[in-house]
C-alpha cells in the first residue's frame, strides 16, 4: 500500500513556473513506477508524465514535453514535477499517482495507476 500526499500547487501567471511535489509512504515506493496526472474543469483526467523506479526512464504527454519535467527521490520517497512555461490550459488538479502502467483505453495508449493521491489546484491566470 502506497499514501500519497501533493504539495506545491497555486496560482502562477502564464509563462512562469511551478514545481510540484509528492510525498509518498510504503516501503514499497521505489519499486513503483510514478506518475502524475491532471483533470481540467469539465475534463476526463489526463495522464502527464511518469518516471521509472529507479528514476532513469521518462514519459511525457505530448504537450507537456519540453517544459515539464519529472524527477524522484528515492531516500525521500517523493517525486517532483517541475512545470515551466505554464499556460492556461495547463490549469488543473494534478494527482500524484503510484503504481502507474501502459494501457489502452477505447483504442488509444495511455496510463493507469493504482494509488492516487487528493491532488493540488493549479492556477494559470493568462
Amino acid at each position: 500500500q502506497v499514501q500519497l500526499v501533493e504539495s506545491g500547487g497555486g496560482l502562477v501567471q502564464a509563462g512562469g513556473s511551478l514545481r510540484l511535489s509528492c510525498a509518498a509512504s510504503g516501503r514499497t515506493f521505489s519499486g513503483y513506477t510514478m506518475g502524475w496526472f491532471r483533470q481540467g474543469p469539465g475534463k476526463q483526467r489526463e495522464f502527464v508524465a511518469a518516471i521509472s523506479s529507479g528514476g532513469g526512464f521518462t514519459y511525457y504527454e505530448e504537450s507537456v514535453k519540453g517544459r515539464f519535467t519529472i524527477s524522484r527521490d528515492n531516500t525521500k520517497n517523493t517525486i517532483y514535477l517541475q512545470m515551466n512555461s505554464l499556460k492556461p490550459e495547463d490549469a488543473a488538479v494534478y494527482y500524484c499517482a503510484g503504481k502507474v502502467a501502459p494501457t489502452v483505453v477505447a483504442g488509444r495508449s495511455t496510463y493507469s495507476a493504482d494509488y492516487w493521491g487528493q491532488g493540488t489546484q493549479v492556477t494559470v491566470s493568462s
